[in-house]
């Protein structure tokens, strides 16, 4: 009997043995579309009751879907048809088989054709992508009716053109260029943006022998940019013209096969002789992912002498690209004791399978388990939203919105995830992708036994031979050779723990007129036991203890200071400070203890310097002999000059960005000065530096907060806002501050307390707690005031100026700008002086005083461009565009907006962008170029959402609207994803007019 076929590439339809079924429009249609696009897997009903009413359900929503259910279930069965709809909690689940829907159909035959590619078949792979875009019968889902399904078959539609290109291009590798002109002609027409589909027109024309139509069809694509867009062609295709002109285009070429190992050999050779590639195991990535900067590549580097055993690796790889027809997304925990490898096997595995099974990127981070602080989910989604491309200003609070957004991030990737040292199963769940094409590898000291269907691997000692061939490797096979017995003592005294093996072999090759049986006597005579681990009769303090009396007694005290930081990784500065030697380069220091392996590589920075990284029992132990050597004035010295070094660094930066020490309080706290010439080389690009360096940054925070070193605490946080304020970094602005907050008021310190509810009233104004905010920068402003302090005083009144402002508040606010201009003056701030006249020139605009806004913006322009401060010049320039759009002169307000666009997208400002694409759409619509406006906005509903701004998008497509109103189709496609988002965040005057025009028939 013929199964039931599903179709949602193009119309909803159903097909049965008997013909098509015909299904009652409506609700029906919408939940049987959701229950397709998530074929055996479960929709809630929550969001079923969403789909169908959006935000305004009925009481009775739920009791509607189980009849809509029913029905379905009803009229599927009739049809005698291979498929069920089963009820599992929290909704249901669409059973069949995948190739009886043809989208997942789609999606399996363009994988299988990209792996076909992998391995150099490329009229195969030619064939399954023809096959695949034939599924197609029209835009997905055409035809119903459900904003949030809509986003879904955008996100199909879009992989149908993205398979077509790559049909293209590897038609172009065949050399097929002929037959290519005509239909890249066609396709260039309806999709005239699409610069890839141009690029191979380009070199189907000229690989044809039609040179002179492939340089016109270049000027055409640099005419339709230009004239539409204002823009340049992109750089390839920049390239392919300037090859053309030198007769130096290559043709084509299809990258190299991949190999193939020699045990698996048989095994592809047989699939290719069945025509059967590789099963897939994720969908195909989405363009977005493609992107260079889309992919992250976080992994630590792997160990070089890595020893495992083949069957392990073997089985872990299993587990994380899948088997035919999974599912569900690959899960693997490796546990096991402190020092039996669980991190290196993870990175190892992780590297090995990065290119060829998870292309998309991989994603790492250290969970901080064994510590006093393990990270939180939190916080670790949000450092993963960052790494694939959403900037942090658009990072939700709560954490189940951010696994939200992590896992709509991750939908048609193939990502792999490396959770170091979990503390626990509640710190790994909300971090697990939702898509099958993902995988998670996880390693802890707990058994992780609650994580779901995952594949387990715990770590013990090594085999016997493999502690004799890492042995080898690391010492010299000859000398492991010369001495067997001794060999075979050896690592049976260090208990075969890998790391206290690689300690002892460390110390031994650094030694080489030791003897292995010399070795073995050292290590036969340390009994004491290490709090943290024991292994048999041999603790790792033996081993530890042995390698730490080897070093020099400078070394043994750099290593006992180190173990104070509490960075994730170490820069080689800070041994300078803790010993406070100011010698060139202090890297020098560090080295010793790489070549014992008490450090351990973890990096390389721009300048060419080494970071470090402890591993954690060797950190336990070193904490141990700071105890015991060091009084604690000696370690509160040594704290302060490394939280001195990290305040000097973040000071610099600072000015680097604003030009100077301005808008910034600063406490008398001394600084430690790492070299001039490593300041200046790491802090050519400051805000890259702080982004790095957040974490220890954040770190140092709290830990001279907890240290009662207040002066630094509170100094050092609000230096950070440099880096919180731009990339939107809300939390860790708020949990720095309260950190710092309670140090200062526990020493009463009256400034430092000032000044960080200050930026705390900045923090709760850019979160709109207006109220709040208010509360925070009056009682700053009143101590400022008996300080007599102006700089205080003035950003205190710039911030509570705004919040007028924003409130509509404008004779309070100009009068508060007023005072606040006149502290900064006091102070002598040039940028805060720039900042509340470009502020208030927004009021002045307003109110119709067009000259001295003007003014305004001039002096502030100025002043900008003497200190070299670029962030506070867009944001005038942009105003300035504004001004000139009130005054009539559109075609300068567009050049300066293109301007300030230009600045926007060299310092990677996605949010900027989005605002500027609308502002050059809203000059379109005075200059009455409604078609220009049109593209315009739609690049920016495209930036913002592209980014998960939707409230940003939802604005630019209620502008997109108004435009439309001989295409009401169109118009209610804007329309009714902005309602929804302009209801969830309360935008009144937005939602009474998107539904006005949704009421008139837009």
């Amino acid at each position: 009997m013929s199964p039931l076929a599903f179709r949602v590439l193009g119309p909803l339809q159903v097909h049965g043995p008997d013909g098509p079924l015909r299904l009652p429009p409506g609700r029906q249609e919408v939940i049987l579309a959701a229950l397709l696009l998530e074929t055996n897997r479960v929709v809630s009903t929550n969001h079923l009751v969403d789909l169908i009413w959006e935000d305004n359900p009925p009481e009775t929503a739920r009791t509607q879907v189980q009849i809509c259910v029913s029905r379905l279930r009803k009229l599927l069965a009739g049809a005698d048809g291979e498929v069920s709809i089963t009820t599992r909690p929290p909704g249901y689940v669409l059973h069949t088989d995948a190739g009886n829907v043809d989208a997942a159909l789609f999606t399996d035959l363009v994988l299988r054709a990209r792996r076909l590619r992998e391995h150099g078949e490329l009229d195969r792979a030619v064939r399954l992508l023809r096959d695949a875009v034939t599924l197609w019968q029209g835009d997905c889902l055409s035809g119903l009716d459900s904003g949030p399904l809509a986003n879904k078959a955008r996100q199909l539609n879009e992989e149908r053109l993205t398979a077509v290109e790559l049909r293209i291009q590897l038609e172009l590798e065949l050399g097929r260029y002929d037959g290519l002109v005509g239909e890249l002609q066609r396709l260039t027409c309806e999709h005239p943006l699409r610069e890839k589909l141009r690029g191979q027109l380009i070199q189907a024309l000229y690989w044809s022998g039609r040179q002179a139509e492939a340089l016109e069809a270049f000027r055409t694509a640099r005419r339709f940019l230009a004239e539409e867009l204002g823009l340049e062609p992109s750089r390839e295709l920049r390239e392919l013209e300037s090859a053309i002109l030198a007769g130096r285009l290559p043709a084509p070429a299809a990258p190299a096969p991949v190999r193939v190992p020699a045990d698996r050999a048989g095994e592809e050779t047989a699939g290719a002789e069945s025509e059967e590639a590789p099963e897939p195991t994720a969908a195909p990535p989405s363009p977005e992912a493609l992107r260079q900067d889309a992919v992250p590549h976080q992994l630590p580097a792997a160990v070089a002498d890595f020893v495992s055993d083949a069957g392990r690796l073997a089985a872990l790889e299993e587990a994380l690209t899948g088997r035919p027809g999974r599912t569900t997304v690959g899960l693997a925990a490796i546990t096991g004791k402190p020092g039996t490898g669980k991190s290196t096997l993870a990175v190892h595995v992780a590297h090995m399978l990065s290119e060829t099974g998870f292309p998309d990127g991989q994603l790492y981070c250290d969970l901080r388990g064994t510590t006093g602080t393990p990270a939180t989910p939190e916080e670790v989604l949000g450092r993963f939203l960052r790494a694939l491309g959403i900037p942090g200003q658009l990072i939700p609070e709560s954490l189940d919105e951010r696994a939200e957004m992590y896992r709509t991030r991750l939908a048609s990737r193939r990502v792999l995830v490396v959770l170091d040292d979990a503390a626990g199963e509640g710190q790994v769940l909300p971090l697990l992708p939702g898509s099958r094409g993902c995988a998670v590898l996880v390693t802890g000291r707990a058994r992780l036994t609650a994580l779901p269907g995952a594949h387990r691997v715990e770590l013990d000692v090594l085999a016997e031979d493999q502690a004799l061939e890492l042995l080898s490797r690391i010492v010299g096979r000859e000398r492991v050779a010369g001495e067997a017995a001794a060999a075979e003592a050896l690592v049976r005294t260090v208990g075969r723990l890998p790391l206290a093996l690689r300690i002892v072999a460390a110390r031994l090759a650094a030694r080489p007129h030791w003897t292995l049986a010399s070795m073995v006597q050292r290590l036969a005579n340390e009994r004491h036991r290490l709090d943290e681990l024991a292994h048999g009769e041999m603790t790792m303090r033996a081993s530890l203890s042995l390698t730490y009396e080897g070093l020099a007694p400078e070394d043994r005290r750099l290593l006992r200071l180190l173990s104070m930081a509490q960075a994730p990784t170490l820069p080689s500065w800070l041994a300078g400070a803790l010993l406070d030697d100011r010698r060139s380069f202090p890297s020098d220091l560090m080295e010793p203890l790489v070549d014992v392996q008490m450090l351990d590589v973890a990096g390389v920075e721009r300048t060419g310097g080494f970071r470090y990284r402890f591993h954690e029992i060797i950190r336990v132990y070193a904490r141990e002999q700071l105890a015991a050597h060091h009084t604690p004035e000696a370690r509160q010295e040594a704290l302060a000059r490394m939280a001195g070094g990290w305040m000097h660094l973040a000071q610099q930066a600072h000015r680097k960005v604003y030009g100077g020490d301005f808008t910034v309080l600063h406490g008398d706290a001394p600084r430690w000065e790492p070299p001039a010439s490593y300041t200046d080389e790491v802090l050519a690009d400051p805000l890259a530096w702080l982004d790095a360096e957040q974490a220890s940054l954040c770190g140092m925070v709290e830990h001279t907060a907890d240290a009662g070193l207040h002066d630094l605490s509170w100094d050092l946080a609000t230096s950070l806002v440099t880096l919180f304020e731009v990339r939107g970094h809300y939390d860790l602005w708020e949990q720095t501050h309260l950190s710092a907050l309670a140090a200062v008021r526990k020493a009463g310190n009256l400034r430092g307390t000032a000044a960080i509810r200050a930026s705390l009233g900045s923090l709760y104004m850019s979160r709109n707690q207006f109220d709040t905010a208010r509360q925070a920068l009056n009682s700053a402003l009143d101590v400022f005031q008996a300080l007599d302090e102006p700089m205080g005083e003035a950003l205190c009144r710039r911030d509570m100026a705004l919040i007028a402002r924003t409130s509509g508040d404008d004779t309070a606010a100009l009068e508060l700008y007023r005072r606040s201009l006149a502290d900064f003056d006091r102070a002598g701030d040039v940028v805060g002086r720039a900042i509340v006249l470009t502020q208030s020139a927004h009021i002045r605009m307003r109110q119709g005083e067009i000259t001295e806004a003007q003014n305004q913006l001039d002096e502030a322009l100025d002043i900008y461009e003497g200190v070299g401060y670029t962030g506070g010049r867009a944001r005038t320039l942009r105003r300035v565009g504004q001004l000139l759009l009130e005054q009539g002169r559109s075609d300068l307000a567009v050049l300066t907006f293109t301007e300030v666009l230009e600045l926007c997208r060299d310092s990677g400002d996605v949010i900027g962008e989005g605002h500027l694409l609308r502002d050059l759409g809203h000059a379109f619509v005075i200059m009455g170029r409604p078609d220009r406006a049109r593209d315009f906005y739609d690049r920016a509903v495209t930036a913002r959402e592209g980014v998960m701004d939707f409230s940003g998008g939802a604005l630019a497509r209620l502008d997109l609207a108004r435009l439309l109103d001989a295409e009401p189709g169109r118009s209610r496609e804007l329309l009714v994803p902005a309602v929804e988002v302009f209801r969830e965040r309360r935008m009144g005057r937005e939602l009474a007019e998107a539904e006005r025009l949704l009421a008139s028939g837009c």
